[in-house]
């Protein structure tokens, strides 16, 4: 199948940017607010995903009108003292599930991703499809990407249990238990998954913005 057949048979599927983390190796602050070539990376994640996604939404905690200017509803954490992603990827079943009746599955990114493949959407759901998986997650280099993949919507009370009853906060700890399908990407020229944690990435995906056209 290809890529382009995929994304024709893949139903409608809204994406969340995952941008709730503290930054701390930055020195704080949102990290997909930093500007890369003039741009903010949050910029760069929303022009790969749009046309890849029915709609998106942000999770991140704190003042939402920080993200105004981007036209995105954002979500906070519906689950209180969980920094970790699992809480944001429940927020965002939990808000598809009062805004978007009928849809079955979410992808989930990482906001400080800028150079996300463009066949992201499609390459999981075909993946997701023939292996007859429950959540399917990106992998590049000989490491997975869990915080980047599809999730089934009526996995979300099981999502909550885990991380109110049992304190799963590792997302590899909770993909374990379900049937799923890991689909690799090329790393040359680039890493799609690079993503800007330091100061020194930041330099790192100057060049590599170069090397992605700009």
């Amino acid at each position: 199948m290809t890529t382009e057949a995929a994304s024709s048979d893949a139903p409608e599927i809204p994406g969340v940017l995952l941008a709730g983390g503290l930054a701390r190796r930055m020195g704080g602050g949102d990290k997909p607010m930093r500007r890369i070539g003039g741009r903010t990376i949050l910029e760069r994640v929303i022009d790969r995903l749009k046309p890849q996604c029915g709609g998106l939404i942000l999770n991140a905690n704190g003042d939402p009108a920080r993200f105004a200017a981007f036209g995105l509803p954002v979500i906070p954490d519906g689950v209180g003292d969980f920094p970790g992603p699992l809480a944001g990827i429940l927020a965002a079943l939990d808000w598809v599930v009062l805004n978007r009746p009928g849809v079955s599955l979410v992808l989930s990114a990482a906001a400080d991703c800028p150079f996300l493949p463009r066949d992201l959407v499609a390459r999981l759901h075909q993946a997701l499809a023939e292996q007859h998986a429950q959540l399917a997650v990106a992998a590049s280099d000989g490491q997975s990407h869990p915080v980047i993949g599809l999730w089934r919507v009526d996995l979300r009370d099981e999502l909550r249990r885990a991380l109110v009853v049992e304190d799963i906060r590792k997302i590899d700890r909770w993909t374990a238990r379900h049937r799923l399908a890991t689909v690799t990407w090329p790393t040359e020229p680039l890493d799609p998954f690079f993503n800007a944690n330091t100061v020194d990435d930041i330099a790192e995906a100057e060049r590599l913005a170069e090397l992605d056209g700009g």
